[in-house]
């Protein structure tokens, strides 16, 4: 794929723009400082700000030779009723024994890598590919990363395309913000004049969540055009169990020489404020198309969208809301956002991330092992004083196992290997 030169660069290591020198780049090095702090009350601090979710097409089709490798490993999928690991040209996926929304395969390729969707080669549907890639891999390595590594799986594959021959579909950016005092209010959201709407939202415009008298977020918009939306991602964290957000908070916290946040502080509240910018928007209004349109427009989108949405700090003895001033908290996110679109790399180095991840799965396993062998216990009839005796027999009974059925055992192992392999491997290998 040829690589427009004028693109402007993300990152010496990932460049946003690409680059032939240096596709990969040095992992874990801050190439700038995860975020640029502006003039905000002094309990707030930016943690995060970056690139969140990129979806896109891609004008290719499947060559025949990897078509005949997908459909193989499905059969064996749909077979056995579970994700199958593929290895194609050093390509590492986990293929799903299902399809949907035209792509008859679908493939993952783990928090650090993208999800994969392939349709079957049809000369009249040249759009053959879709990727999404998620927050953890633009968190911890960023928009250029993204790039290439969509550029160098398909290039494996043995997937050509043009620079013009990708339609970007969904791009959403957020900044995360520690705000003990903050409380959001639905009730203060502006809508810019400019816009021909009123000042305030209706319910289809809104939607509101929250609990016990306490609003937790809110969403501005439709999915398919813009969208801002603000809620508690601390909440959000602990509740979906996504514990390696606390590394890359943290990291932000060490270099700006203040201790780690405490999960269990419910004081140390964090609000992430997040733009997304859905297909409509994107090429209908803004004609974002390309990687290159990206560079060039994005700002532009993000800085309309915070003017024409706003979080406004209510004047008590003005009716106008259209006169509100800002809330601070808005003022810091439009400001994250807008102050270099084309160096959003966090540097983070993933692996400690997926330490994190890793550790977070070993732990709920093994918490389930020890409640599932205790309520075992208890159904045999076993004693408190026996548990020690019984652990043993227990485990006895697994090597046994592992003796009368080692084909099954090995099966179930490997099933087991591939399913994590993409959090136990160093960065790098996974796709």
């Amino acid at each position: 794929m040829q690589i427009d030169p004028t693109l402007r660069p993300q990152n010496p290591g990932y460049p946003a723009g690409g680059s032939d020198n240096n596709p990969q780049g040095q992992r874990g090095v801050i190439i700038a400082s995860p975020c640029r702090n502006t003039e905000h009350p002094e309990p707030y601090q930016v943690l995060h700000t970056g690139f969140d979710t990129i979806v896109l097409a891609i004008k290719t089709i499947l060559p025949p030779e990897f078509h005949a490798h997908l459909e193989a490993q499905k059969a064996v999928a749909e077979a056995e009723q579970r994700e199958v690991q593929i290895d194609y040209n050093g390509v590492k996926l986990l293929l799903g024994h299902y399809g949907g929304g035209g792509y008859s395969y679908v493939a993952n390729g783990g928090e650090f890598g993208a999800r994969w969707a392939f349709k079957k080669p049809n000369a009249k549907d040249p759009w053959g590919v879709r990727v999404t890639i998620g927050s953890t891999f633009l968190a911890t390595l960023g928009l250029g990363a993204a790039r290439a590594h969509v550029d160098g799986v398909l290039e494996k594959l043995g997937m050509r395309f043009q620079a013009d021959d990708i339609s970007l579909s969904r791009v959403d950016i957020c900044t995360d913000i520690l705000a003990p005092d903050f409380v959001l209010d639905q009730e203060v959201f502006v809508m810019h004049q400019r816009a021909n709407r009123r000042g305030h939202f209706s319910d289809a415009e809104m939607s509101v969540n929250g609990r016990s008298s306490r609003t937790t977020s809110v969403t501005i918009g439709k999915s398919n055009r813009r969208q801002v939306i603000i809620y508690d991602k601390r909440l959000e964290v602990i509740e979906k169990r996504k514990a390696h957000w606390w590394a890359i908070w943290n990291q932000t916290r060490r270099l700006q020489g203040f201790p780690p946040l405490d999960p269990k502080n419910r004081n140390e509240r964090i609000w992430r404020i997040e733009f997304r910018a859905g297909k409509s928007l994107l090429k209908d209004t803004w004609n974002i198309r390309t990687w290159a349109d990206l560079f060039a427009r994005f700002g532009d989108l993000c800085a309309q969208t915070g003017s024409v949405v706003r979080y406004t700090d209510p004047a008590p003895n003005d009716g106008n809301r259209a006169r509100w001033p800002n809330h601070p908290i808005w003022d810091i996110a439009c400001a994250e956002i807008a102050a270099d679109l084309s160096e959003m790399r966090e540097g983070t180095d993933p692996n400690p991330v997926k330490a994190v991840i890793r550790e977070q799965h070993i732990s709920t396993l093994t918490k389930n092992i020890r409640g599932s062998t205790l309520t075992l216990a208890a159904l045999h009839g076993v004693g408190f004083s026996d548990l020690s005796e019984f652990f043993d027999k227990t485990a006895k009974l697994f090597e046994d196992d592992l003796h009368s059925q080692s084909e099954h055992m090995r099966k179930l192992f490997t099933n087991a290997q591939e399913r994590y392999q993409f959090i136990t491997e160093r960065h790098g290998k996974a796709q």
